[in-house]
């Protein structure tokens, strides 16, 4: 199977330790594939290193987001890294190598045999805090409890930030619902699902082990938090 129909999305803000290698699996593992980094600001040499891939590679390409003076978050880089693709399909990723670069291809064969959307469901979590856990299942249960009195399509990890989608019903979606994309949070998938009525689209999961963070610092913290409430809101 080529891979010329799917750009892997990847937001960053300071990835150096990690983004030429995960770049590099990529376009090992999947033949034809385009990858798109959309940056946030890094200052840690990030840009500067997907530039030098880019210039032997046409199919990776950087936005800098910083120069263009556009609005700073995780939500922000993702929605315009899949409005900047050409592609029919986009796959949003971490670039800190916590989501398994094998799992792309799996997500990507159920785009292709129809699935609108795709979900890589973490069916195992290592190394968190029990507090930590405990956090992350009560706002899942808040979330899901929206989607289901909203009449909208779930899947067993509403948070996840890891998944593929069809562009053209992704940039529909979003123009038509504008304003209930939080730009600053980090939980864009939700944003999507709770403005796709559940006949609207079909949706596919696939399990993966979310994996131990190696390099960098987690950029999740209580405004990320408060974000997310304001996504159950908006």
């Amino acid at each position: 199977m080529r891979y010329d129909e799917f750009t892997v999305i990847l937001p960053t803000l300071n990835e150096k330790e990690t983004i030429g290698t995960l770049i590099q699996r990529l376009l090992l593992s999947y033949e034809g594939i385009s990858i798109l980094v959309s940056d946030d600001g890094s200052v840690d040499g990030t840009p500067e290193i997907v530039r030098r891939i880019s210039r032997r590679n046409r199919k990776v390409s950087f936005f800098d987001r910083r120069g263009a003076g556009l609005k700073r978050g995780l939500t922000a880089s993702a929605v315009d890294g899949i409005r900047d693709s050409r592609t029919r399909y986009c796959i949003v990723m971490d670039a800190d190598l916590q989501h398994p670069v094998e799992v792309v291809g799996k997500v990507a064969a159920k785009l292709a045999a129809g699935d609108d959307l795709v979900v890589a469901v973490r069916a195992d979590v290592r190394k968190w805090e029990v507090h930590r856990k405990i956090i992350s299942k009560v706002l899942i249960w808040i979330g899901y409890g929206i989607l289901v009195a909203t009449g909208r399509s779930r899947c067993d990890d509403i948070f996840s930030g890891f998944f593929g989608v069809d562009r053209r019903l992704f940039v529909k979606t979003y123009k038509e619902n504008r304003g209930r994309f939080v730009d600053g949070g980090y939980k864009i998938l939700f944003d999507f699902m709770k403005c796709v009525g559940n006949k609207e689209m079909s949706v596919g999961e696939v399990p993966y082990s979310f994996g131990v963070r190696k390099y960098g610092a987690s950029k999740a913290g209580i405004r990320q938090g408060l974000l997310l409430f304001r996504s159950f809101f908006s």
